[in-house]
């Protein structure tokens, strides 16, 4: 059995920002990634509970990066372990592993894909359809290309095409809507 997607909240990125913050579900894992800026906690909390999921059973939290638009309300989810590009902190604990290749589940994986931050992670999950990428390479579908705020456009551009070699179902951005990446040049 693979990974289960569902899209919480599609952010946007205009006079106002909010990230997209996603669920994942793969066996006794329950993960959310980037639990950030939203117009109300509502947003996040309600389609959680549409999907039958209470706050203390999320087991993980991803951040893509560590802007506060993808992390300001991580501490919804009291029993959660958190991830970032270097490490898992629980409680009073920093335990130190790099994000590539590192397995939340079975079916469930972090890449390394530095670009809009130097520490840009990107969570590759497994799906009956195929693989499913969440990445802040793309802000939403239809751009901005190339990232106005990249610290390095080489790696930017770089990590596109590692996601774009893994030949992705769907790939749900840092500000948008889930899209399909046969649109993507």
């Amino acid at each position: 059995m693979n990974a289960q997607v569902d899209v919480l909240t599609a952010g946007y990125a205009e006079d106002r920002v909010a990230s997209t913050v996603t669920l994942i579900r793969d066996q006794d894992a329950v993960i959310v990634v980037d639990p950030g800026m939203v117009a109300g906690r509502h947003l996040i909390l309600d389609p959680l509970r549409d999907l039958g999921v209470a706050v203390e059973e999320v087991t993980d939290v991803v951040f893509s990066h560590h802007h506060p638009d993808h992390t300001l309300n991580a501490a919804l989810f009291p029993r959660a372990r958190f991830h970032d590009h270097w490490a898992i902190y629980q409680d009073d604990r920093w335990d130190s592993r790099e994000a590539e290749g590192f397995a939340l589940s079975p079916s469930v994986r972090l890449m390394a894909t530095p670009g809009h931050t130097l520490q840009d992670i990107s969570t590759v999950a497994d799906t009956d359809e195929g693989a499913v990428v969440l990445t802040h390479l793309w802000w939403n579908a239809e751009g901005p290309d190339p990232d106005p705020l990249a610290e390095d456009l080489e790696q930017w551009r770089a990590g596109r095409r590692r996601v774009l070699d893994l030949h992705p179902v769907l790939i749900i951005p840092g500000h948008g809507a889930a899209f399909n990446p046969t649109y993507v040049e």
